[in-house]
Formats: structure tokens, sequence, C-alpha cells
């Protein structure tokens, strides 16, 4: 950060914010309007307080190793536009125009890497290259989406949505880690846009071609920067299509003839979708995930120990995805409901650690008073239920298993979050009864009778 964040951000800021004010009314209604100046607000204190963290705590970090390749194509552009619009949609060729700037590059043949330098370098270019202007606008765009998943809930379970709140926007992780110039920013936008579009299109049926336009934009944004997140959101999700679909039909023997045929219908079309989408790539092809999840692990793992950081172990990889299924109750456990107190070295870690506390704890009171079986059977027979957890569990395998680092867990995670806890607000409502008030008993005081004197 730089004197220019500071004389800039708050002129900025303003203008953020009339923006927000002007489309607040179309985008709520009577109940949600008073979360979305909050909400928003928590996005961009999570935006700034990320800078300063990785300024002045980390010293460095990835957030500032894309706003250094951003100054370049920043450069390249005040000298020549047309130069700095051809690094901007380049796609690693080598230009003789661009050659020059593109040796300074280290991201510049890294296409995941580089799609959120592309997209932050079009931000800079409105804003006189300011990095914490930068970081607000990647948290206005990650709020979008995240308002959206919001909207989604609340039309899904209207009756708990100052709950449905909390759970998306104010869990600090989410809001902190989920802002600024990162990749997870963008993630988690493009993640509530597909929420929502799904619902919208596939399940209320309205608005077919917005929805699909929206969903493709979105799943192609999270297929260029972070294809697991699709991965592990697909099959769940089409599956949350065809069981919300099956539930409508009226005629119960209809309905029990078509319910696995549906089911096997949709587990097929995710397959194929999250075979076809990473055909061929060398990180995430379906066939080398247990081979990349235990090249990843060991390299952060040994990487943490070295430095002395929040490394954990959670058993022997051996690059299958047999070994990796056998390590799948551990790699829940770490995601959801680590690291315990005791395990914090650092107030980062601490912070999660509280967060991972409560998760376990609303857990074990939903399953204590409610009951194990009559929970699962809660889950399997509510539709936003059973995509909420099993995307949860899919996607808290798949990074508990390749991280053995809590530093980075804590970032990685934050995908599921909003959909275990709302996951969790939507059980408790659904399962346990609400104590209603009495109201109060009326005391019949009877009158003496007075018997005449003898």
């Amino acid at each position: 950060m730089e004197l220019q964040d500071l004389f800039l951000t708050p002129f900025y800021l303003g203008i953020f914010y009339a923006i927000a004010f002007a489309v607040r009314k179309k985008a709520t209604n009577a109940f949600t309007r008073k979360y979305f100046i909050p909400a928003l607000t928590a996005k961009f204190v999570g935006a700034i307080a990320l800078g300063l963290i990785y300024q002045f705590y980390y010293h460095g970090g990835d957030t500032y190793n894309y706003f250094n390749h951003v100054k370049v194509i920043f450069n390249a552009f005040t000298t020549s536009p047309s130069v700095g619009l051809k690094l901007i949609f380049s796609h690693g060729e080598y230009d003789p125009a661009t050659a020059n700037y593109a040796a300074q590059m280290e991201w510049y043949t890294a296409p995941k890497e580089f799609s959120v330098i592309r997209i932050a370098a079009i931000c800079g270019l409105f804003c006189f290259n300011t990095y914490t202007v930068i970081g607000l606008m990647f948290a206005g765009l990650s709020f979008s989406g995240m308002w959206a998943m919001f909207l989604t809930f609340v039309k899904i379970k209207p009756l708990i949505y100052k709950s449905l709140a909390t759970a998306v926007f104010f869990i600090p992780s989410v809001f902190f880690w989920g802002s600024g110039l990162m990749k997870d920013s963008l993630c988690m936008g493009a993640l509530g846009w597909l929420f929502y579009a799904f619902y919208q299109g596939a399940i209320q049926k309205k608005r077919p071609t917005q929805s699909l336009i929206i969903g493709f934009l979105a799943a192609y944004l999270l297929f260029a920067v972070k294809v697991y997140i699709l991965l592990s959101f697909l099959p769940p999700a089409l599956l949350w299509v065809f069981n919300e679909n099956s539930q409508r039909i009226k005629d119960p023997t209809i309905r029990m003839l078509a319910k696995p045929i549906l089911f096997g219908l949709g587990g097929a079309v995710a397959f194929f979708a999250t075979t076809r989408l990473t055909a061929g790539d060398a990180q995430y092809d379906v066939t080398k995930i247990g081979e990349r999840s235990k090249i990843t692990a060991d390299y952060l793992y040994q990487t943490s120990i070295k430095e002395g950081g929040s490394a954990y172990h959670i058993g022997e990889l051996d690059g299958t995805l047999t070994g990796m299924a056998k390590l799948a109750p551990q790699a829940i456990i770490v995601s959801l409901f680590r690291p315990f107190l005791f395990e914090a070295r650092n107030p980062v870690m601490l912070l999660s650690a509280i967060e991972a506390t409560f998760f376990l704890f609303f857990t074990l009171r939903i399953f204590w008073r409610v009951g194990v079986g009559k929970t699962l059977r809660y889950i399997s027979s509510t539709p936003v239920l059973s995509l909420c957890f099993v995307f949860s569990l899919i996607f808290a395998v798949a990074v508990g298993v390749s991280t053995s680092n809590f530093g980075t867990l804590v970032r990685y995670k934050i995908p599921l979050i909003p959909f275990y806890v709302s996951g969790l607000y939507i059980l408790e409502n659904i399962s346990i009864p609400k104590k209603t008030k009495r109201p109060p008993r009326r005391v019949v005081v009877s009158r003496p009778q007075l018997t005449p004197a003898s």
C-alpha cells in the first residue's frame, strides 16, 4: 500500500456506497434490506484488512504477487494502450510486442493465476492502479454473488432470514479471506451466482435464458480460476435439482418409480460433467486427483515444518482415489472442526479455531437434540439440506486431504462454510420445534362469602 491508497480509497468508497444505495431498493425487500449495506461493509472491511495483514504481518504474499503483475500491465498500458490490452487478453503466448513485459511476470504462463491478474488489471485501469481500490472492486464482485446466494437461501427458507444472513455474510473467515485481491473473492462470488442460477432456472423454472447465461459465466469463472470448486459443487447441485423436481410429482407411485431414475440420470450427468471438465488437465484430471493431492499435501507439509508453520497430518496418502477415500473421515473433521483451540499458534489461527469450535458445538447440539438417525432422515428427505451437506462434505474431503497446513486450509475451505452453516440453521429450523409462549393464565379469585351473624 502506498500514499495513493490513502487518498483515493475514501473517494472510491464514497462512489461504491452511492452505487450500493442506488441499487439497494431493487435488490432487496422489506426483510433483507437492512442487511445490504452492513454485508457490503463487511466485505469492504475484509478487503482492506486483508491488504494490511499481508503487508504488515506476512510481509508479502499472493495478493501482492497479483498486484505486482498488475503493475507491469498498467505500466505497459500507460506506455502503449495496445500493448497493455494485448497483455490483458493474452494466454501465455509469445509476442515480440509484449515479450519485455511478459518476462517480468512469473505467472504469465499460469492460466489460473493470470485469470485473476487479467480481471485485476481491468479494474486497475479505472482507479489509477490503486491496490486498495482494486481490492474493494474484488470485494464488490464477491458481494454480488454472495447476495444472490443469500436471496436464494431466503427464498427457500424465508422465516430464518436473520440466521441465513449470519451464515452467508458475517462469519469472519469468509468475509476476510473472501474479499480483496485474491482468487477466493472471485470464486465466492461465482459460486453464489451459480447457486442462484440453478435455483431460478432449474427449480423455479423462471427466466431460463437469464439463468443459463448467469450459470454459464459463473461456471466458466470457477473453471478458469479454481475448477475443483466447480467439480465439488456440480454433482450435489444436479442431484438437488432432480430431487426437487421428483418431489413435485404428486402421484406417490410415479414418484417412487421416477426417483431412482432421476437420481441415476443426475449422477450420470454429474459424472460426465466432472470427467469431461478436467480431461487432460495435468492438475485436476479425475484420474490424477489422488496423485496431485499427495504431491500438494506433501509439499505444504514439508514447507510448513521447515518454516515452523501450522502443519497437520491426517495419515499417509498413497496417490490413489482409494487412499483419499480412506482418509475422508479425518479430512472432514480437520476441515470442519479444526484447528482446535489448543492448536492455535497465532492470532489468525485462533480466530479460525474459535469458528471451528462454534461449528462443532452447533453440529453436536443438533445431533443431541434431534438424534443422529432423525437428523440424517431430515437431510436425505430435504433437497436443499442434501445439497448443503453433500457439497460441504465433498469439499471438506478435497481440501482436508490435499492441504496439510492450517494456514492454507482456513482460506481454502471458505466456499463450504456458508452452505454448511446455512444447512445447520435450516436443519435446526425444521427439526427442533420452537417453544411458543403460552398466554398468561387467568387466576379467578373468589370472593369470600359473608355469613350473617347469629
